[in-house]
Order: structure tokens, then C-alpha cells, then sequence
């Protein structure tokens, strides 16, 4: 499993000092198809999955759309993060755009994944398999 996240994403990791183990965590649920309360399988290859705040609960936190195509992809991509308080839902425009984000994502060769990755139009998460 490769695990990568959107500059949009990658920020708020910084500013609210989340852990990139969390993404990982959170990436592995979804790659086994597991889904706790709040969190929904969005259709079109996108799930939305809660992420606590350090040191708080995930009912309060953060709210990731995630896009993962399985069983025909090894790619996990954080497409959006927001805080709970921030938004409750995706609009259908905002699932529309993401959804075609997903599916572009999920079908690019190995080079298109590599020049996205050397323009920082993306970034890969480091996962170890230690992350809980």
C-alpha cells in the first residue's frame, strides 16, 4: 500500500500538528474496508474517515476524504482534511471534483506519479506498518 496526501492536506497535517502515522492508520482502515461511526463510503472510490486531534477523540477532530479504488489499486490519496467544526458534508460539486481527482489519481502511470511527486503537486506518506 502507498499512501499519498494533497498540498491542501499535507498543510493542515503541519499547522495542527497531526501525526503522518495517523494518515497511515487511517489508510489501512480503508484498505480493509472498515468504517466506525460517522464514517460512510461515499461512492465513486471515496470514503470519509475521522482523524482525532492530538491528545482529544475523534468525534471532535478531523474528517478526511480519502480516495482508494479497490482491489484494482495499491494507492491510498487524502484528498481533502477538514476540522469537524469547519464542515459536516461534501457538496455534489465537491464530490464530483473529488471523485475525478480519485479516478485520475488511481489510473496514472507510475511516471505521472513520479512528476506529480517532483512537482509537490503530491506527497507520499511513510508508512511503516507500526502505526497501530
Amino acid at each position: 500500500m502507498r499512501v499519498f496526501a494533497l498540498p491542501q492536506v499535507t498543510r493542515l497535517l503541519r499547522k495542527e500538528r497531526l501525526p503522518e502515522t495517523a494518515l497511515c492508520a487511517v489508510a489501512r482502515e480503508v484498505v480493509a474496508g472498515r468504517l466506525g461511526a460517522g464514517e460512510a463510503d461515499l461512492g465513486d472510490g471515496l470514503w470519509k474517515k475521522r482523524l482525532a486531534r492530538p491528545g482529544g477523540g475523534k468525534s471532535g477532530g478531523f474528517r478526511a476524504v480519502v480516495a482508494y479504488r479497490r482491489p484494482r489499486s495499491d494507492r491510498v490519496l487524502f484528498a481533502f482534511l477538514f476540522a469537524k467544526n469547519a464542515a459536516s458534508t461534501l457538496t455534489p460539486a465537491g464530490h464530483e471534483a473529488l471523485a475525478k481527482v480519485a479516478a485520475a489519481f488511481v489510473g496514472a502511470t507510475e511516471a505521472q506519479i513520479g512528476a506529480l511527486l517532483e512537482a509537490e503537486d503530491v506527497w507520499e506518506v511513510r508508512c511503516d506498518g507500526d502505526e497501530g
